[in-house]
């Protein structure tokens, strides 16, 4: 029996409000926005509401703003699943995981503002984040019943699929956090070419920016690899079970753009737009891939 569809609204309006709580954190790094209330938290620049409004300021207070509206969103959508489907195996773990980790990212946030943070920790923001928007979005899967529609009680995976998506899963959150790390330590221009640094083959990186950046290139190569070799797996054996074959081919497509986005941001020298909708895929493939762990958490093993 379908969950009420007033419930189903408004865990798409949660999901939603997450996607839009990480694009405008990355649209604040990437603008230099950080600071634009201050070292003030949760007023700006001193006040409640500013009235000088900057651009900086704008972006800056827009995200609390959203952060905060969404907060409450996603607050009510973990009490209300949680007595509605919180039969459901997962539902309670996935409404605390929700909660706690947009909590922990609004606490990092405001600690950057009042005190300063290393790079090292503020690349940790995002990737908070976006453990937050994948429970949400699991929340949201469930609710729907998604699970029924592909039936995916009956799925069985093998112990090679099995391991691939579990440590690409993993995986891919290092590379969340590489790439996370190229902004806040400002080495996104360290490497003005694609994909070697500088037009120079077989050298070493020079220095700690260099080394940043490539070592997200190698990180973000490895992962494209790793799916594309995921995805002829899933199309040679599980051309039955359309969960898993259309789930790893979406997933090659969506990392394959973020490949492209990445390569097109250093060659138009950080371009804005093309720098959120590298943010964005990574967003949803890392959602995609934990969804293909809660499926392989429930399949029954094949020999």
């Amino acid at each position: 029996m379908g969950y009420n569809k007033y419930l189903k609204w408004f865990a798409v309006a949660s999901t939603v409000g997450m996607l839009l709580i990480l694009l405008g954190g990355a649209l604040v790094t990437k603008t230099d926005s950080g600071m634009g209330c201050g070292r003030h938290w949760p007023g700006c620049n001193g006040q409640l509401i500013p009235d000088v409004i900057t651009a900086e300021v704008l972006i800056e207070f827009s995200h609390r703003l959203v952060t905060g509206s969404v907060g409450i969103l996603i607050l009510i959508l973990a009490v209300w699943s949680w007595k509605s489907i919180g039969h459901i195996r997962e539902a309670k773990f996935l409404s605390v995981m929700a909660v706690f980790f947009l909590i922990l990212q609004a606490l990092i946030g405001a600690a950057q503002v009042m005190w300063g943070q290393g790079d090292f920790i503020l690349a940790l923001h995002f990737g908070i984040s976006l453990i937050s928007f994948a429970s949400v979005l699991l929340l949201t899967l469930l609710i729907f019943e998604v699970d029924k529609k592909f039936d995916t009680e009956n799925v069985r995976i093998g112990k090679t699929l099995k391991r691939h998506t579990i440590g690409v899963a993993v995986y891919s959150y290092f590379v969340v956090y590489t790439g996370a790390l190229v902004r806040h330590t400002e080495s996104s221009l360290a490497c003005k070419d694609w994909p070697l640094c500088n037009n120079t083959a077989f050298e070493l990186p020079r220095n700690l920016y260099e080394w940043v950046q490539m070592g997200h290139r190698a990180a973000a190569a490895l992962i494209f690899v790793w799916i594309l070799v995921i995805a002829i797996h899933a199309i040679k054996h599980y051309k039955n079970q359309r969960v898993f074959y259309w789930g790893w081919i979406i997933a090659l497509i969506l990392v394959s753009g973020q490949a492209l986005t990445g390569m097109i941001v250093v060659l138009t020298r950080l371009n804005l737009y093309f720098a959120l909708l590298h943010s964005l895929l990574i967003t949803l493939l890392f959602g995609l891939l934990t969804y293909m762990i809660l499926l392989v958490s429930r399949s029954n093993s094949m020999k």
